[in-house]
């Protein structure tokens, strides 16, 4: 009798007995026709379904949900980061309630990615993940003598009109080398081609306010940005949390950067249902692949790929599951002797259809191999260094060796001082020479929306420092991603002369000397509670520096007057979450 009950209500959804003497595999599916991360994910399902069918196992379908960072930027963003908790808590119910026997994680985006990486680390079941890839970039043709449009150090165009976009999917003949390195010129005179991704629209928006394109040029990079399913092209959140579950070992080899419209996907999703079903019959759960060792792995290729600042929230958040010791400060512990090896839109021209070209994942481990455990187990059956061993390194100018690489440090700095007692994280591989050292005077915005105002209307000048604050994890609520105004910036062409700091944070897809994540934030009483309008502020990247230019006195009877700002939202799950969140440094962890 036992199993009757729940064996009754599944034969109502067509199994039979065969199928109860089978592995139960959960597949785990964020798809959903709100945003293209994830729009295609549906016809994914079937393929790894196909898969566990093919190797002897049952799968049964369930969904979460599945937020767009770039969709939600503004007043949505504040939903974005709780999300993330949302997403690990009903995994973790949902598998527990089914006793699934295995769980394939079929996921793409930002917060996706990590809450199904905690809710793995929570339920410690047979795991596979299957990345829903990187978007292909879009192509624009622009008149001839027209400079490009974005990236590190690029100019700005010259005002035309006429471009025109077109699937870089129709576009393989092209010199995909000449494309990164900017324009391709078919003849003296002839029109030029260059890819084109989400991150140069946030840019476009300063460009126009500027002056610098015209409102059809700006339409036409809307219009050209994303050309169809899956994760933004730039090494942003999504693309760097796919790289890390590869590198964790919770993904089969060339998942994370495989496109998302390959033609190879088919084989990868019924390859990953076969193997979910055999890592039920050994037994091997997710934790054999979540241990201290790898989790700094997973640390290290995020630091030589130039990856997102929001790592630095994730990593540990899913350490802190397992028992692990991952902090910001690990990080730039391990950034140090890391070297930065790519670098990645928005901070170049490349994409991460670049990184998949050049060998993925497995190239960049091959290249790292010396400072990795390579020890560490895999779904795939094979160890971390027996992958790396078995990986090609293609392409100039994508992966760089470790006896030339492109910065001695990895792409992330934690910086400490009089203003960030408990630090702050900078993407230091996305930021000019310029702008490694600067002090200038404080500008003081109390929200997202007043810095954006200030910006729209050109009320900022050279050597300012904007201090954004109210955004952290409990302030906010939520810690909103100010990746709005932080290309606005650069748009402007202020990013090699302005600052910008907050206790909120940014986007992979952010370059420009921005530092986001100051703890503790002003809500909770930190020192940027107390920046004052037109007080020095001086940063020092390289040497891990930044401080309120105030005697410590000072700061001390400010922050003894002041009224905290309450919160933009107080009720329902995003009063609750202010309540309780725990800090930035710690991950911004529900419940603290």
């Amino acid at each position: 009798m036992a199993g009757a009950y729940p064996r009754a209500l599944y034969r109502a959804m067509g199994f039979s007995d065969d199928d109860f003497e089978k592995p139960l595999i959960g597949i785990v599916n964020s798809w959903s026709e709100v945003d293209p991360g994830h729009f295609h994910l549906r016809e994914l399902a079937g393929w790894v379904k196909a898969g566990v069918a093919a190797a002897g196992g049952a799968a049964a379908e369930f969904n979460t949900v599945a937020p767009c960072d770039g969709i939600a930027q503004g007043q949505g963003m504040h939903a974005i980061l709780p999300l993330r908790d949302v997403i690990a808590a009903s995994v973790e119910l949902m598998a527990r309630a089914n006793r699934f026997d295995g769980l394939v994680m079929l996921c793409s985006c930002d917060k996706i990615i990590p809450g199904m990486l905690m809710a793995a680390a929570r339920l410690n079941l047979p795991t596979v993940f299957v990345l829903g890839g990187p978007m292909a970039p879009g192509r624009l043709i622009m008149p001839a003598k027209q400079r490009t449009l974005s990236g590190a150090g690029e100019g700005a165009p010259a005002q035309s009109k006429g471009a025109a976009w077109h699937p870089s999917t129709a576009a393989t003949s092209f010199d995909y080398a000449a494309l990164r390195s900017g324009d391709v010129a078919f003849a003296q005179g002839a029109p030029s081609v260059r890819e084109l991704i989400l991150s140069d629209v946030k840019e476009a928006m300063g460009r126009y306010k500027a002056g610098q394109i015209s409102a059809a040029e700006f339409y036409e990079i809307e219009c050209g940005a994303c050309p169809g399913p899956g994760a933004c092209g730039f090494m942003g959140t999504a693309n760097t949390m796919a790289c890390i579950v590869e590198t964790l070992g919770l993904a089969l080899p060339g998942c994370a950067t495989l496109p998302a419209l390959d033609p190879a996907r088919r084989a990868l999703c019924e390859a990953s249902g076969r193997q979910i079903v055999e890592l039920v019959r050994r037994g091997v759960g997710a934790r054999e692949m979540l241990t201290q060792a790898s989790l700094e792995n997973a640390v290290r290729v995020t630091l030589a790929l130039g990856g997102s600042t929001n790592a630095t929230l994730h990593l540990p958040a899913v350490a802190h599951e397992v028992g692990a010791d991952i902090t910001p400060d690990t990080f730039d512990r391990l950034g140090r002797t890391t070297p930065l090896i790519a670098k990645f839109a928005p901070a170049s021209r490349l994409t991460v259809v670049d990184l998949h070209r050049a060998g993925g994942v497995p190239a960049a481990l091959r290249i790292l191999a010396p400072l990795l455990a390579s020890d560490r187990p895999t779904v795939a059956g094979r160890s971390l260094g027996e992958i790396a061993a078995r990986a090609w390194v293609t392409g100039a100018g994508v992966l760089h060796g470790l006896d030339a690489p492109l910065a001695p440090e990895g792409g992330i700095a934690v910086l400490r001082g009089s203003l960030a007692p408990d630090g702050a994280v900078v993407k230091q591989s996305a930021i000019s020479p310029a702008m490694l050292r600067h002090t200038g005077p404080a500008r003081v915005f109390e929200s997202e929306e007043d810095v954006r105002d200030s910006l729209m209307a050109r009320a900022v000048r050279p050597g300012d420092v904007l201090v954004i604050r109210n955004e952290g994890p409990a302030g906010g609520p939520g810690m909103r991603e100010l990746s709005i105004p932080a290309a606005l910036l650069v748009g402007l062409g202020l990013g090699e002369s302005v600052a910008m700091i907050t206790d909120g944070r940014y986007s992979g897809a952010t370059r420009g000397p921005c530092i986001g994540h100051v703890c503790p934030e002003a809500y909770a009483g930190g020192p940027i509670a107390a920046v004052r309008e037109g007080d020095l502020i001086e940063m020092d990247i390289p040497g891990r520096r930044l401080d309120l230019c105030v005697p410590a006195d000072e700061i001390a009877r400010r922050l003894s007057e002041r009224r905290p700002r309450q919160p933009a939202i107080t009720t329902g799950f995003l009063g609750l979450y202010s309540r309780v969140v725990g800090p930035a440094s710690r991950g911004a962890l529900f419940g603290g």
